[in-house]
């Protein structure tokens, strides 16, 4: 669905020359970085810095801890009891702390402009230009579908338990006013953590989709008579863009894996003692916030491992490509065969077009794009030993995101999520009764 749309979007901007498309991914970073400054993420001169650190304490630090201790609500009945509430505040300022330091170092070492790709976009395809400009485009629309439904929940039970609590709940002076600006407070501060962690995310998603384009665009070239040499440095160009983003993101990506397996292990725990009250009342805050964690930490590793599969699937066809490209060379070879016959190995090689293009959509979505790459054999431009070589390369480097040494594939992605989502459904059988 995502993949249609962004055809249809495209469609729009292939009349475009390619300065014009340049022009565009400028105005973009232009309004992504209008974006950062709403956020106060800023850092471009001295007074933003410490403005955007203030914020950062108070929301981050400072809120969640006087929430904590003025707001803990012990004396209360049992549904306005919040006995979770360190893990909460403790997992999302953790990960808003990580996200948020990741964040600074970024843009403060690298530029906003360098940190995600765009100095070198204008040595890439014009497809590869204009499909980034629609996702760095894209990208606030994304942030918003994940922070804003968690906000929106979190909202109403913020507002239902100061409502309901009444003067049960700790206020000065007046009650309502009271209530009314810590609501206020909680609130910003729930926003400005799950904000700043998706934020990441979501960059870190768009920076791998540019890296996608390139692998899909990369993969054109056997469908036209390229020379070896020319493959091989296109490829170490994506492999050494591949290695720069682990190196950026390895840190963030191992620190977030211990921190949601150790928020969801100790949730676990706390909510299993036999003396916890755990229902929707006392433990929704915590359902969502593992909610939020969960979902932050599978829109990397799911980038990551698609990536992963998109440079296997390179060496696929490469393979293919080699093997088609022998047949039809001994085939040509061969002086007895007549032209206008077409042999069965030259029919393997001719339907394995047919086969993929008339593929359906059962497989996933858009995943096999560079395996539908039609094929196109090459009789003498390029030698066996050559075409050998290179697979044998493409076979021993495969391209894909690393954290220190280990490859982030789909076998990587399914064992993680499998103890993660084990460890989310029980607490949100423990909370809301899910399973139940």
């Amino acid at each position: 669905m995502e993949e249609d749309e962004t055809e249809v979007l495209l469609s729009k901007y292939k009349s475009l020359p390619a300065e014009n498309s340049f022009h565009e991914a400028n105005i973009e970073l232009k309004n992504f970085r209008s974006s950062l400054a709403w956020f106060f993420l800023d850092q471009s001169n001295l007074w933003r810095a410490g403005l955007s650190w203030s914020l950062f304490f108070l929301l981050t630090i400072a809120v969640p801890l006087v929430s904590h201790f003025v707001f803990a609500c012990s004396n209360c009945d049992e549904d306005h009891r919040i006995p979770f509430d360190s893990i909460v505040q403790i997992s999302l300022s953790v990960f808003a702390t990580l996200s948020f330091v990741s964040l600074s170092s970024f843009t403060r070492k690298y530029g906003l402009r360098k940190f995600l790709f765009l100095d070198k976009l204008s040595d890439d395809s014009e497809k590869v230009r204009q499909g980034y400009t629609l996702k760095i485009h894209r990208s606030m629309k994304i942030l918003s579908a994940f922070v804003l439904p968690c906000f929106l929940a979190d909202s109403v039970y913020k507002i239902w338990w100061l409502a309901s609590g009444g003067i049960q709940i700790p206020y000065f002076y007046n009650v309502y006013l009271s209530h009314m600006i810590v609501c206020i407070l909680l609130l910003s501060s729930w926003l400005y953590r799950t904000s700043i962690s998706f934020l990441v995310c979501v960059l870190f998603r768009l920076i791998c989709f540019l890296q996608i384009l390139r692998l899909e665009d990369f993969a054109r070239v056997f469908k036209k008579d390229s020379d070896v040499a020319s493959i091989l440095l296109e490829h170490l160009r994506i492999r050494r863009n591949l290695r720069i983003i682990s190196h950026r993101f390895r840190r963030f990506i191992l620190c977030s894996l211990i921190l949601v397996t150790a928020s969801q292990f100790v949730s676990l725990l706390v909510t299993t003692e036999s003396s916890s009250t755990v229902n929707i009342f006392t433990a929704g805050e915590l359902a969502l916030c593992s909610i939020t964690l969960v979902t932050g930490l599978f829109i990397c590793l799911r980038s990551a491992a698609k990536i992963t599969h998109k440079g296997q699937s390179v060496t696929s066809l490469a393979a293919k490509w080699h093997v088609c490209s022998t047949i039809n060379s001994f085939n040509d070879f061969d002086d007895e065969t007549p032209t206008a016959h077409i042999t069965p190995d030259q029919a393997v090689c001719a339907n394995l077009n047919a086969y993929y293009d008339n593929t359906d959509d059962e497989e996933g979505d858009g995943d096999d794009e560079i395996d539908n790459t039609n094929l196109v054999p090459i009789l003498h431009t390029i030698s066996y030993q050559k075409r050998q070589a290179l697979v044998t390369y493409f076979e021993h480097n495969r391209a894909g995101i690393t954290v220190y040494g280990f490859m982030l594939d789909r076998s990587w992605l399914h064992t993680i999520f499998a103890v993660q989502l084990s460890l989310t459904l029980w607490i949100l059988n423990k909370t809301i009764g899910i399973g139940k």
